[in-house]
């Protein structure tokens, strides 16, 4: 079978995370069938899966934040009585998922580097070497100061390490990675914040492995139902604070509605802005899900931290929710108007615009945008026929790679490429934070953006810049930029980016070159 290069970038950059480096042969396996090396992953609906030992479900991580937070309140009470400072201080947000601070900036990027590309053999013997040398130096001008102990890891910042390394290494290790982009778009389509608080953060990655994986290749109204029930979802909107005003709960505690998740259900999880909906009927659906919370830490409505609905709190009666009437059947009155949600004229638009320009292009091409939206209502929003149809399209194969890769995709692409699986995600973590794309943690419930302007300001492609050229620093004397490219794109490279390789001064500055160029940037 011939060999389509061209076709072969598409289908690594656009449909998934870029060759990998080594010998994988990636390339050669999408050049030789472009369609069908990508479509190979949805025909493997278990590989979208998330399990490991170590990552526990959503209750059991919400027993151990209960069981953390018992002990810091222990902690400071016995503090406050001996009238000195507690020992034991959560630490709700680590240096590595901080805020954007420019001042950490240059720090971070030789973590980068260091996780990406690992610390080369020489450098871990001339640094065993030096403290060695200084160790024999008791008569030395200065003694060594004394740096203060790490301070250990809680639970909470345990787990959220421990989630994102498995995402890391799922998303490297990945054939094309279609699938793994498949779990980022709609993780983002239905996003929370792990900078909501201690829940948050601690869920971020069960509510991705719990509401949005095993639904990636199955049905929206699956997913939808999934996402709208689970804690963190729950907890972010802050759904659990929301009572029905004729309700026992409503009348005893004299608090009502919060039509947070109700709202963004239907602005940004299904019908979109201008989707047919008004006011009234977010009001309406913020009644219908009334009673829709999780267990606490005393466990009194069930198992702690997982999905419970309170009848006590549910708003009685009948609702009328886009001219239907939706009888009172306690929680069943909820899936039911999510169920009809779903399967909305809007939604499918909705959810076809935002899918073609997420893979595509910032301008949707309009037929494209028709036929998936047609796919998903002809099919009650099968996901792997609404994913099929898009690889399946010409548009998607004949529109030029113009895309911006987000911060996510470029480090996992450089990391593909590099062939260096991670082991510790702290520098992953430190530079997306770095780069305006912070894992789990979007500015708002809309999620992050998904157009150029947003990762094409001149600020963010410096910190990108002088991320590659760590890189390159590390690895420079050890890798063949040119094998690289090879790797990456074959003859499919431009004839720039070949000679703007060759001409570099050093073979550290031509892999940040490499690491920078429309191959590596563009999907």
């Amino acid at each position: 079978m011939a060999r389509d290069s061209q076709a072969a970038l598409v289908a690594l950059n656009r449909f998934g995370f870029g060759a990998r480096g080594g010998a994988s042969g990636d390339f050669i396996n999408a050049a030789t069938d472009p369609r069908g090396f990508v479509k190979a992953e949805l025909s493997r609906p278990s590989g979208v899966l998330l399990e490991a030992p170590a990552l526990q479900s959503t209750p059991q991580l919400g027993q151990a934040v209960f069981e953390y937070q018992a002990q810091v309140k222990q902690a400071r009470e016995a503090a406050a009585k001996a009238g000195g400072p507690a020992e034991a201080q959560p630490q709700q947000v680590p240096a590595d998922q901080k805020p954007d601070a420019k001042a950490r900036r240059n720090l971070s990027l030789n973590m980068a580097a260091m996780d990406i590309a690992g610390q080369p053999p020489e450098m871990k013997a001339a640094d065993n070497a030096a403290k060695a040398a200084e160790s024999m130096q008791p008569n030395a001008a200065a003694p060594p100061v004394a740096k203060p102990a790490p301070q250990p890891l809680n639970v909470i910042q345990k787990t959220f390490r421990a989630e994102a390394l498995a995402r890391l290494q799922r998303a490297t290790l990945a054939d094309c990675g279609f699938t793994e982009r498949l779990v980022v778009f709609w993780s983002n389509h239905f996003c929370i914040s792990a900078a909501k608080g201690e829940l948050a953060r601690m869920w971020a990655g069960s509510f991705e492995r719990e509401a949005i994986r095993p639904h990636v290749l199955g049905r929206f109204a699956d997913m939808l139902k999934a996402v709208e029930q689970h804690p963190a979802m729950l907890f972010f909107l802050d759904n659990q604070q929301s009572l029905g005003p004729d309700s026992r709960a409503g009348q005893n505690r004299k608090r009502g509605l919060n039509e947070n998740l109700a709202r963004e259900i239907m602005e940004l999880h299904t019908l979109g802005v201008g989707g047919g909906y008004t006011q009234e009927d977010v009001t309406s659906l913020a009644r219908i899900i009334t009673g829709w919370t999780f267990a606490g830490r005393q466990g009194q409505l069930g198992v702690p931290g997982s999905f419970v609905f309170n009848s006590n709190a549910h708003q009685p009666g009948p609702q009328v929710l886009l001219g239907k009437t939706y009888e009172a059947t306690g929680v069943a009155q909820g899936e039911a108007a999510l169920a009809d949600i779903a399967r909305h004229p809007s939604t499918a638009s909705f959810i076809a615009t935002k899918f073609v320009r997420h893979f595509v292009a910032d301008d949707p091409p309009l037929g494209l945008v028709a036929r998936l939206r047609d796919v998903f209502v002809k099919t009650d929003g099968d996901l792997k026929a609404f994913a099929t149809a898009l690889v399946d399209a010409d548009e998607a194969w004949k529109a030029p790679l113009t895309k911006m890769r987000s911060p996510y995709e470029f480090l996992v692409a450089s990391g593909r490429l590099l062939a260096r699986v991670p082991e510790d995600p702290g520098g992953y973590l430190n530079n997306l934070n770095l780069l305006g794309q912070p894992l789990w943690a979007p500015p708002g419930p809309n999620g992050f953006p998904d157009t150029n302007a947003a990762w094409t300001a001149p600020e963010g492609m410096k910190l990108r810049l002088d991320v590659a050229a760590q890189m390159g620093a590390r690895l420079g004397n050890n890798i063949d930029p040119l094998d690289l490219l090879e790797f990456a794109a074959s003859d499919a490279a431009s004839v720039e980016t070949r000679r703007t390789i060759e001409r570099a001064e050093s073979r550290q500055q031509a892999l940040a070159l490499l690491l920078m160029s429309p191959e590596l940037q563009r999907r």
